[in-house]
């Protein structure tokens, strides 16, 4: 290609993409700690069991309401647990994808 054929692609408009980018990643670290110091709770059985996770999605709290606590059952309880941390890990994600996206205008990084 002869050269000048592509002007956009100069020295001054990779500068401003270089800062851009910067931007955009400080943003990502930013929201990447504030997502880290948020707890995100859900609750499964009618809120007898609910399990907190933070914007990592690590586990953080379980509270089971005793009334739910059935030795003749414990498959049932351990079925609530499950869900519930399926769903506060779900809620998790679903913040971290939605703050990622306003970032990136929906494009995947």
């Amino acid at each position: 290609m002869a050269k000048g054929k592509f002007p956009n692609l100069g020295g001054q408009n990779m500068m401003q993409m270089q800062k851009q980018m910067k931007k955009i990643q400080k943003q990502m670290e930013d929201m990447q700690a504030d997502l880290d110091k948020q707890e995100i709770e859900a609750s499964a059985g009618g809120g007898m069991v609910k399990a907190v996770v933070n914007g990592k999605q690590e586990l953080l709290k379980i509270k089971i309401d005793p009334d739910v606590v059935d030795p003749e059952d414990v498959d049932m309880l351990e079925d609530l647990v499950l869900a519930a941390v399926k769903s506060a890990m779900e809620k998790a994600q679903s913040q971290a994808e939605g703050a990622m996206s306003k970032i990136t205008g929906g494009f995947n990084f």
